[in-house]
């Protein structure tokens, strides 16, 4: 995928939430992961033309494993011009000796979250972009539907009352093979994935089932993620038409 097509996606889910407002300071959840850092070059080409003049600075909260090496991220991010800072955690730990729990994610998504959340204030941020793309609104609309009996998927933007920041999700159009095809063509500088449990999780799990889904049924995704977008899911703003 060319960056033109990444930012005609990226600004058509802008558009369409209200996700980005001028004067508004974004901190940019950087994994290290090939979502992430699309998600960076997309709202940093958007910057350069979007009629609503905002900031960005880009956030890794790192959970303290070994041999995690952020060097090409770091070059990245001063390539760009954009600021870059590293959260030093623990979270590693409490959660896999601390804690040993068998499903370790849930706790390791909301320190991650909070980690993510704290340094973003300090840094005078309002908002916090994720890098959700299509393939995860639609995995987490499965799972909730087979785990937890309901319709729902990620918002493409979430006032969070607590900590008065906006959590928005402009990759929320672009399918994972064309983030990959990005990654690819743009030699992004991914950083494996260090968890221990990656590829043997729920989410794995439903990424393997809507591959099968629409190999049986060729446009099934496309289906499906037209009726999240119409399905008036409790929590998901307006699309402005």
């Amino acid at each position: 995928m060319k960056l033109q097509r990444l930012l005609s996606f990226t600004r058509k889910a802008v558009d369409d939430y209200e996700m980005i407002q001028s004067g508004d300071k974004i901190a940019v959840g950087i994994s290290g992961g090939k979502d992430s850092l699309t998600l960076l070059y997309a709202l940093h080409g958007l910057m350069r033309f979007y009629p609503n003049r905002f900031s960005l600075i880009a956030i890794t909260v790192d959970l303290g494993y070994p041999d995690f090496h952020l060097d090409a991220v770091k070059q990245l991010c001063q390539e760009l011009e954009v600021p870059y800072y590293v959260v030093k955690t623990e979270i590693a730990r409490i959660v896999f000796e601390k804690n040993a729990l068998e499903n370790p994610c849930s706790l390791c998504a909301k320190l991650r979250k909070g980690a993510l959340n704290q340094k973003a204030l300090e840094l005078g941020c309002n908002k916090i972009a994720y890098a959700h793309h299509r393939d995860d609104i639609l995995e987490t609309m499965l799972l909730s539907m087979i785990f937890e009996g309901r319709f729902y998927a990620f918002s493409p933007k979430t006032y969070l009352e607590r900590t008065r920041l906006t959590v928005i999700r402009p990759l929320m159009y672009v399918a994972e093979a064309d983030v990959i095809g990005f990654m690819h063509k743009n030699r992004l500088p991914v950083v494996k994935n260090p968890c221990p449990v990656d590829g043997a999780t729920k989410r794995q799990y439903a990424k393997d089932l809507l591959r099968q889904i629409n190999r049986d049924n060729p446009g099934a995704k496309d289906r499906m993620f037209t009726a999240i977008l119409s399905g008036k899911i409790d929590g998901w703003p307006p699309h402005r038409t």
